[in-house]
């Protein structure tokens, strides 16, 4: 189903760590929205068409609650557009296009993986993580609960809420505050998992391709690029792969991680 434009009320808009926001939405019900599903996001727009900056902003879906009605997005305060949603109060509106991309197909990832005895794991650097919380919410409703590698500069936020959905939680943050004192990649092992799926920055993620090349493990990448439609028609994030030229936003985001890493 293609991508809806609506208005939402904003419930919650609270910063959870420096730079980084949690923003949560009133999911419009019986107008026949399509549920978003993990790895999918939404173009956000709290200012006027007439105002800077020009573009909407591209932000992932962090949660989805159907039963509370609520649309959730983790985001960080970078830009001019950021700061604009950082601004917006309880309850106000904006407007929300989407959702938008592929997103992770759980049941065929699951099905991929062995099924409920299958071992997935999930690496996110970052605000990488913010897609991750849906999808490990997905993949434990399936039955499979991942294990969950999270890589930090400093102190880690929102890890909380994965641990009621995720087999195990381990951390490597760059100043060593807290786990592991070094980089993600270099606490994991993709050989013993029949799947890995990531998201975060694009040089972890190359890491993370390597190493499941390496060990023979498939890999899902979610991308992430500067977005100007959401849709596929400008063509303006359109990334390199084995098979040709692709867009993110209609394509992806998430992607064979060979197709486009290795």
């Amino acid at each position: 189903m293609s991508a809806v434009k609506f208005q939402a009320e904003v419930v919650e808009n609270v910063q959870v760590a420096p730079d980084i926001c949690r923003m949560a939405v009133r999911w419009p019900s019986g107008e026949g929205l399509p549920a978003p599903r993990a790895g999918q996001f939404f173009m956000l727009r709290a200012w006027g068409f007439d105002e800077t900056p020009m573009l909407s902003r591209p932000i992932s879906v962090h949660d989805y609650d159907p039963c509370g009605g609520t649309l959730s997005f983790l985001y960080q305060v970078k830009g001019e557009g950021t700061q604009k949603l950082r601004a917006v109060q309880q309850g106000q509106t904006l407007s929300l296009t989407g959702p938008c991309g592929n997103g992770f197909d759980v049941p065929a990832i699951v099905r991929a993986a062995g099924g409920r005895n299958g071992a997935i794991a999930v690496v996110g650097g970052g605000i990488g993580t913010a897609p991750l919380l849906l999808l490990c919410r997905e993949l434990a409703a399936a039955g499979c609960k991942p294990e969950l590698y999270c890589g930090f500069r400093d102190e880690p936020y929102g890890l909380e809420e994965f641990l009621p959905c995720c087999a195990a939680v381990s951390v490597a943050t760059d100043s060593g505050a807290v786990g592991y004192h070094g980089l993600v990649t270099e606490i994991l092992h993709p050989e013993q998992f029949a799947m890995v799926l990531t998201c975060g920055p694009m040089v972890m993620m190359r890491g993370v391709a390597q190493l499941c090349a390496g060990a023979n493990v498939p890999c899902l990448a979610s991308l992430e690029r500067k977005m100007a439609c959401g849709l596929g028609a400008c063509l303006g994030c359109t990334c390199h792969t084995k098979v040709g030229a692709k867009t993110v936003c209609k394509d992806g985001p998430v992607f064979d991680a060979q197709e486009v890493f290795v």
